[in-house]
């Protein structure tokens, strides 16, 4: 094993992590969403798992597709540089679509009362709320899309760190270390999402925020909202 093969790989880990702690894009939509919706720890690493997969596969098949063709490096990178910009605007519309929806759920889970009248004339007023008492969706159409929505995201959100390092050793014809040094980045990128998620998630669970339940849609979507603004005008 060379010591180029080394640095490589250990270059490929260590950027894969980088990457992903300070991309909040990463992880930060799975634990918001979890809380809202209420996932099961499986459910949730499974979203995750799946997403990450696509988030990386497809920056993969974009390299492999340059390397194949011979598109130059910054070719490569505008395109990766333009699957950002898009990913990052979908991610904003998402957020902002899904606070509008959260506050809406919120206004109409507010307790409020109702007049009812008798035949012998008595009326009285008794409190209803039109969601009952826990603000979570159980099931319903949006819950089954949101995870689907996160996936398309996903897959446009590109990996831009990979193409060069997947670059340098094709330029070598070394075929064998492009995959490994692809390999060693995806399942960095891929296991560290899932760390953080998970841990974030327990810690989120151990919380006492009760009170914050039946607002708990409207804070995911503006989590989700400043976070796709974030990557859009902070370059995060």
């Amino acid at each position: 094993m060379s010591n180029e093969f080394i640095i490589l790989a250990g270059t490929a880990a260590t950027i894969g992590f980088v990457h992903t702690i300070f991309g909040p894009d990463h992880y930060l939509p799975f634990i918001v969403l979890s809380k809202a919706r209420q996932w099961s720890s499986v459910k949730t690493l499974m979203i995750t798992l799946l997403c990450g997969i696509g988030h990386v596969l497809s920056s993969v098949v974009l390299g492999f597709m340059g390397i194949a063709l011979g598109i130059a490096v910054f070719r490569l990178e505008a395109i990766e540089s333009f699957r950002g910009e898009l990913a990052a605007w979908l991610l904003i519309t998402f957020g902002f679509t899904y606070l509008i929806w959260g506050i809406h759920r919120a206004i109409r889970s507010r307790p409020h009362e109702h007049l009812h009248l008798h035949e012998s004339g008595e009326a009285h007023l008794h409190p209803h709320k039109h969601t009952g008492d826990h603000s979570h969706v159980h099931s319903s159409e949006s819950g089954n899309l949101t995870p689907w929505v996160l996936f398309i995201i996903f897959v446009f959100g590109p990996c831009e760190p990979l193409i060069p390092l997947v670059m340098y050793p094709a330029a070598r014809g070394n075929m064998i270390t492009v995959a490994i040094v692809a390999s060693v980045f995806g399942l960095t990128t891929i296991a560290t999402m899932l760390g953080i998620v998970l841990a974030s998630s327990y810690g989120l669970s151990r919380l006492p925020l009760r009170k914050l339940e039946k607002y708990s849609h409207v804070l995911a979507g503006l989590a989700i909202f400043l976070c796709g603004c974030a990557i859009k005008f902070l370059g995060l």
